[in-house]
């Protein structure tokens, strides 16, 4: 090996060797005494290595710049990122803007109540009256929202779910309401049964060949079919199934067609996983389960190909709006299924809102950055729709 040599250079940083173009070692360059040497990385020993006049270091940037051993160091390639970062220049470069109109705000209807009742899991949120529920989409309206998701809390629960396809029901009262005082908010619905039955899951269960009792799909279907109609005739603009039926939009859709309701649309909740984020959702809705769990109709977190096909399926049978739920920790499966072509909504869910409220509270992170960091990202991901819990403030925001 020849003698150590310093070599007259001011790099600093990983570096190759080189020599005819061909590469001999990789290295690190730094300074030593006032000088700058390179050091060689070989079995695990550091090596003083010699360069020759005929060595050259090859910086390891994003391109690779070649240089003379004694020549000067060019420290950046011809491609300066932060040009495009000055403040003036940023808002005309921006690739994603959130704007009110992606915003769909959630909202809880409870017949037990008579007054706003807030959700303790839910900081900022409210369970309210039907009476009261028009002056609320008013707020939303007069803040610049154009959307409103409706779930309901009603009064009476059973294992049929009769509540919610009542024509007087609780959703169905809201409709009207709204759809009277403020005819062009869009009104979607939430279209389950999991608020309505007695044991808290989705339809109707029974026995199956495990043994066990679940959620029966071809009868649930049935049910599912009597709530989008019975929405429908409130006067509903979209109709949003979230049980994870098989054969869900096309059977709704069916029945939709036959009742005269062809211009009723679905957004289903196409790939909605079985999360654990979704915990003070169920404090809201009142919709715990009384046994088991829903795994065995909502999706198994790990399963990106499989979230992809549950929407590909509901594109298919006649869907016009596909979902994502939840959002945040899915965004590589909304972007997947916004390749699909059709309009797709991201849901924020109850624990993503929560956890960013909690944060917040104690001063951990700034909640309104926070919060439009996290709706922007979900757009840029691919969604049409944001649903978030947040609409009402992003929208002051905004």
């Amino acid at each position: 090996m020849p003698p150590f040599v310093t070599v007259g250079i001011a790099l600093t940083g990983t570096a190759e060797i080189s020599e005819n173009n061909e590469s001999l070692y990789a290295c690190k360059v730094e300074p030593r005494t006032g000088k700058y040497i390179a050091r060689l990385f070989s079995s695990g020993m550091t090596i003083l290595v010699a360069l020759p006049d005929n060595i050259t270091i090859n910086t390891m940037h994003l391109q690779s710049v070649i240089i003379n051993v004694r020549g000067t160091v060019r420290m950046f390639p011809e491609r300066r990122m932060r040009r495009v970062r000055s403040r003036n220049v940023q808002p005309l470069l921006c690739e994603t803007t959130l704007t009110k109109n992606d915003l769909v705000a959630p909202l809880f209807v409870d017949e037990t109540t008579t007054a706003p009742k807030p959700i303790e899991s839910m900081p900022g949120q409210f369970r309210y009256p039907v009476d009261g529920i028009a002056g609320i989409a008013g707020k939303m309206w007069e803040r610049g929202i154009r959307a409103v998701l409706l779930f309901g809390i009603p009064s009476h629960k059973d294992d049929a779910a009769t509540s919610a396809y009542d024509t007087d029901g609780i959703v169905q009262q809201a409709v009207r309401r709204i759809k009277a005082a403020y005819p062009g908010m869009v009104v979607i619905t939430d279209v389950c049964a999991c608020e309505y039955t007695s044991h808290g899951h989705c339809g109707i269960v029974g026995g199956t060949r495990s043994g066990e009792k679940d959620l029966l799909n071809d009868e649930s279907l049935l049910l599912m079919n009597r709530i989008a109609i019975s929405h429908a005739e409130a006067g509903a603009d979209i109709v949003a199934p979230s049980c994870m039926l098989d054969g869900m939009v096309h059977s709704i859709r069916t029945a939709l067609d036959d009742e005269g309701y062809e211009d009723v649309l679905i957004m289903s909740y196409s790939t909605k996983f079985s999360s654990a984020l979704y915990g003070p959702f169920r404090e809201a809705a009142e919709s715990g389960f009384s046994f088991g769990d829903r795994s065995t109709y909502q999706m198994n977190p790990a399963n990106g190909r499989e979230a992809y096909l549950e929407s590909r399926l509901d594109m298919d049978e006649g869907a016009d709006i596909l979902m994502v739920k939840p959002a945040g920790p899915y965004l590589d499966v909304l972007a997947e299924i916004a390749t699909l072509g059709l309009p797709v909504a991201g849901y924020q869910v109850s624990g993503e809102y929560s956890m960013i409220k909690a944060a917040a509270e104690r001063g951990w992170i700034q909640e309104k950055e926070t919060v439009l960091e996290s709706l922007t990202c979900i757009k840029r991901a691919g969604a049409d729709l944001v649903i978030t819990y947040f609409a009402y403030d992003a929208c002051g925001w905004l």
